[in-house]
């Protein structure tokens, strides 16, 4: 199935980003003409407070009409000890037109610096799936 995605939205999403979507969400089977929103969570499962690994990602999306948008991009971490726990990192929420980065108050999601830091981090994101380092990557459908 083809995933349309309206793309004149606040953040510069590459077609790479939304094909690399579209061919996880057919492979997984889970997308259906009724479905309306698609939750991707991309895991290194080794990945821990203690050794270190690749982030943990969850990207949302929401069918508008005839077309997909992007409702959050979130980028995970631990943080905090004795025990740490996995908190926010980086989130763009497209829904509120914001984005937060940790130690980093709320900013407009349309900021210079925001783009600017979102092309180079969907661009690292894109390698590492292409590395295939998530060795878990679970789809919801909704």
């Amino acid at each position: 199935m083809k995933l349309t995605f309206d793309v004149d939205r606040l953040l510069p999403v590459t077609v790479d980003l939304q094909e690399r979507l579209e061919q996880i969400a057919n492979e997984s089977g889970k997308l259906t003409s009724t479905t309306h929103a698609l939750t991707f969570n991309f895991r290194d499962t080794s990945y821990s407070a203690e050794s270190g690994g690749w982030h943990p990602v969850e990207i949302r999306i929401v069918r508008l009409n005839d077309q997909w948008i992007f409702d959050y991009i979130t980028d995970f971490s631990y943080s905090g000890g004795p025990y740490p726990e996995l908190v926010k990192e980086v989130d763009f929420n497209f829904a509120s037109g914001t984005a937060s980065f940790m130690y980093v108050p709320e900013v407009a999601i349309s900021d210079s610096n925001v783009c600017d830091f979102y092309q180079v981090w969907e661009m690292n994101f894109l390698a590492y799936v292409g590395m295939r380092v998530f060795d878990e990557i679970e789809i919801t459908a909704q």
